[in-house]
């Protein structure tokens, strides 16, 4: 043991793999880039210990080494993640339906799925002329801050939509919902036109237009978003594009709704 991992005690208790793992979750949208001093406090390892577990993350491939000494999510876990059984069947049948979409409305378009109090993008393809977002394959936000994320949780249980209007509501922007009642009272509109959408609420001039995506039992599988500039085309006008596509992705999910069959959730 080192001098410097005296000092943890943590250290000491932590299993091999929770120390790995400790070091991967530093990681965030928030904390994309990280110094090797960052991660070790943010993991609250010793830093003999966090240089070598981040040496052998990086040799793994899990983490990459910039030109300036700091590090980010690599390849690999990425790579993994896609296997996700979940995830891959549903970009597999999502993808060729997004690239129609995408070269239908000429706006980014976003897969997402709900983990935890965050929505996940499961696949993100962006237009050339697009708007300027920060999203991406992988990237999460928190639920209340984007129109998927609004999708996924205006549907989801009354139990857990009442866990995230009891918790903190992050402000992005000053047109980020940041209270409880504005947002209970947008996912009660959500939930009554199967539709979301917000302006500004992530970054400046970025409006976006999100749908739900079902599945079997027309249980709520996804969400599907386009986001366009602001100034250009507005979101609503996108709006029959959007849903047929999703209708078309849950139809092949095996959803009732989709396919002109009466649904037979509980």
């Amino acid at each position: 043991m080192t001098i410097s991992e005296i000092h943890h005690p943590r250290t000491e208790r932590m299993t091999a793999a929770q120390r790995v793992l400790a070091i991967l979750e530093v990681f965030d949208q928030d904390h994309l880039v990280l110094s090797l001093s960052e991660i070790s406090r943010r993991a609250d390892l010793s830093l003999s210990t966090t240089h070598r577990l981040v040496g052998e993350l990086k040799r793994w491939g899990a983490l990459e080494r910039s030109k300036d000494g700091n590090y980010a999510i690599g390849m690999r876990i990425l790579e993994l993640g896609g296997l996700e059984p979940q995830g891959l069947r549903l970009r597999d049948v999502a993808r060729p339906y997004l690239g129609d979409l995408q070269q239908a409305t000429n706006a980014n378009v976003h897969l997402a799925v709900r983990d935890g109090h965050d929505v996940v993008y499961v696949e993100s393809m962006r237009a050339r002329q697009g708007a300027r977002v920060l999203s991406r394959l992988g990237g999460r936000w928190p639920l209340h801050a984007t129109g998927t994320g609004l999708v996924l949780l205006a549907f989801a249980s009354p139990q857990f939509r009442e866990e995230v209007l009891r918790s903190p509501l992050k402000r992005f922007t000053p047109k980020t919902i940041a209270t409880a009642d504005e947002l209970n009272r947008r996912l009660a509109e959500v939930r009554r036109t199967s539709m979301a959408v917000v302006e500004d609420s992530i970054t400046p001039d970025a409006s976006a237009v999100a749908v739900p995506v079902r599945g079997p039992r027309d249980r709520l599988i996804a969400a599907l978003g386009i986001t366009v500039p602001s100034h250009t085309a507005s979101p609503h006008s996108l709006l029959p594009a959007l849903t047929s596509t999703a209708r078309a992705i849950s139809r092949t999910l095996g959803a009732p709704s989709a396919q002109g069959r009466p649904s037979t959730a509980a």
